[in-house]
């Protein structure tokens, strides 16, 4: 199977989540596109979505699936969205499409969090994949030097603004043993917004796609 064809698997697996008559909480990023079009599928039978970018909010508007503002929202049962890693601990990279706060908004509202990803996202220690941490603007360079001190190598990713107005800075050079730790300490840097770390708040299911079918773990 294709890469493809493993996140379209975990995409339309993931629909074993959705309670119907329920809002339903929306990621960003191709695997989370092939949530979106399984969700299509039972349109009528939910109240709608929360979507955690613009890109994703139109591709819900055009399946004609409601799309509602997080403020109008008190809980949502499930937020479905990928990962760029995910360890066995459940614990997760994010943000490599640049929606990490509002992804981890949502995910904090979820009472149950479903990661989607294929095989290749699973790594024992997280850190390979460079680390986003975003930033305000006028901090950038405050913030890149502090990220120095912590062990890694910041980069400003060129040319992004993310939906919120602000940029990101990928941090590469990083083993990280303790991400919990490591989460809370970028947070803690003035002019960080959110680093893309889901460690405090993991996953609570992981549908992993594999040439086998569709794994489970943490259910």
């Amino acid at each position: 199977m294709t890469q493809d064809e493993l996140k379209k698997a975990v995409g339309w697996a993931a629909l074993n989540y959705v309670e119907r008559g329920t809002i339903v909480g929306v990621g960003t990023g191709s695997t989370a596109a092939h949530f979106i079009d399984a969700l299509g599928s039972i349109k009528n039978e939910i109240e709608g979505a929360v979507s955690s970018s613009e890109a994703s909010t139109l591709r819900l508007k055009s399946l004609g699936i409601p799309v509602f503002d997080l403020n109008e929202v008190d809980s949502l049962s499930v937020y479905v969205d990928g990962a760029d890693e995910i360890n066995s601990a459940m614990q997760m990279i994010k943000g490599g499409g640049a929606a990490l706060t509002r992804e981890k908004i949502i995910a904090a509202v979820a009472k149950k969090f479903v990661c989607i990803a294929d095989e290749s996202k699973q790594v024992d220690v997280l850190g390979k994949f460079p680390l986003p941490v975003e930033v305000i603007p006028m901090a950038r360079s405050f913030v890149a030097r502090e990220l120095v001190k912590l062990g890694g190598l910041p980069e400003y990713r060129q040319q992004v603004v993310t939906d919120n107005g602000n940029v990101i800075l990928d941090v590469h050079n990083l083993k990280i043993l303790d991400a919990v730790a490591l989460e809370k300490a970028i947070n803690a840097l003035p002019g960080v917004v959110t680093v893309g770390l889901f460690a405090t708040r993991g996953a609570d299911v992981a549908l992993i796609g594999t040439a086998n079918g569709v794994k489970t773990l943490g259910d």
